[in-house]
């Protein structure tokens, strides 16, 4: 058991300083949506860095303005693809055929034939790993019976997560032809969308590769990200570049607890891309810690006696996990309080509400969790006495 474990074992209150980063990241640009044609700025057009485990926003810029995504458009398409997993309409294991459409997608590819097949997961990998065109329409497809019904499914999930910069019209994110609209997502939508894709531990183990092998060895995938292979603790997520676009990506990192998204919009060159990211990510890990003083299920708090039970005392349990993502230079201190009874009337149920847990900062209540009976407690019979 850790110190602050044996504390709340005890109910002491326990004090954790925290802090925080200061000053802009980037220039300030100009809020308001984007307009076409689309052009790059120095050093990028917008960003934003989120806590993935809360969605807390760290860090913000224009990140709620609309740009052309390119193919970090392929995250929705497999999204979409991994509920259908999950919710069992489709299989990872089902084969996904290549069409003659599929086949002929230009750009970033892993050159299916007409008529090749591979399991939705071989498919799914190539769309994370190589950014593939023709996996991604060849999915769509699949799942969908036309990119149009899938695209069509990509909008209304959009507005179900609450996505409200974006706007989908392909399944790739490829340039639009003459006469075609852009997709168009914010960063802000894109930390959201990278957020729903880490509940999928596959899609993160595809997203995390540096590379990986297809059509049974004969092609090998190299990450598009090159952040997984040179940014410590990357784990994800997805590039996207087209020249009216810029370079792009939505990386994610992990350190000592704390899980991060970045994302970057409209920069002038890929190198920029990533270095842009990997200041963002610096700059939150070096700014601020997760803190995790309580995990559910853990004893907290003194005992409590237990008057007529047929146990003495009882020890409540926390209701569930209590984590938070402070900064680290402020010189409030956070104080985590466990406030219980000392004596409860027999009978006692499982579940039952014992106290709270509640966290201070300064005068200012940051959040209150409950304290549980772990167990049932008997009350004792009124002749047991004589026994």
């Amino acid at each position: 058991m850790d110190v602050v474990s044996r504390w709340l074992r005890h109910g002491v209150v326990v004090a954790l300083v925290v802090a925080a980063t200061q000053g802009a990241l980037a220039a300030p640009a100009p809020k308001g949506r984007a307009e076409i044609p689309f052009a790059p700025q120095a050093p990028f057009r917008a960003a934003i860095l989120m806590d993935a485990d809360s969605g807390d926003v760290l860090f913000a810029q224009d990140e709620s303005v609309p740009w052309p995504p390119a193919s970090m458009v392929k995250m929705m398409t497999v999204l979409l693809a991994m509920e259908q997993v999950r919710a069992g309409a489709i299989s990872l294991d089902d084969m996904v055929p290549t069409s003659a459409w599929a086949s002929q997608m230009g750009g970033s590819q892993v050159y299916l034939a007409e008529g090749e097949q591979f399991p939705l997961r071989d498919m799914l990998r190539a769309i994370m790993i190589s950014s593939a065109n023709d996996a991604s329409v060849a999915v769509a497809e699949r799942i969908a019976g036309s990119t149009d019904a899938y695209v069509e499914m990509m909008n209304e999930r959009a507005q179900d997560l609450g996505m409200k910069s974006s706007e989908f019209h392909t399944v790739h994110g490829l340039p639009p032809a003459t006469g075609q609209k852009p997709d168009l997502m914010s960063a802000a939508d894109l930390a959201l969308l990278g957020r729903k894709l880490g509940e999928f531990p596959e899609v993160m183990e595809w997203a995390g590769a540096s590379e990986a092998p297809f059509r049974d060895g004969q092609f090998t995938m190299r990450n598009t990200n090159h952040l997984v292979r040179t940014y410590k603790g990357a784990t994800g997520l997805k590039t996207g570049y087209y020249a009216a676009a810029g370079f792009e990506v939505t990386a994610t990192a992990s350190r000592e607890g704390l899980n991060l998204i970045a994302v970057v919009l409209g920069v002038p060159t890929k190198q920029g891309s990533f270095e842009e990211a990997a200041k963002l990510l610096s700059k939150g890990f070096a700014g601020y810690r997760a803190v995790h003083p309580v995990k559910a299920g853990q004893p907290v708090g003194a005992q409590i006696s237990i008057a007529r039970g047929k146990e003495k005392f009882i020890v409540g349990e926390a209701a569930k996990d209590l984590r938070m993502v402070l900064p680290r230079q402020q010189a409030q201190q956070l104080k985590v309080e466990v406030k219980v009874p000392t004596q409860v009337e027999a009978p006692v149920t499982k579940g039952q509400v014992l106290g709270q847990i509640v966290t201070m900062q300064g005068d200012k209540e940051l959040s209150r969790i409950e304290v549980l009976a772990p167990h049932d407690v008997e009350r004792t019979h009124w002749w047991s006495g004589w026994f």
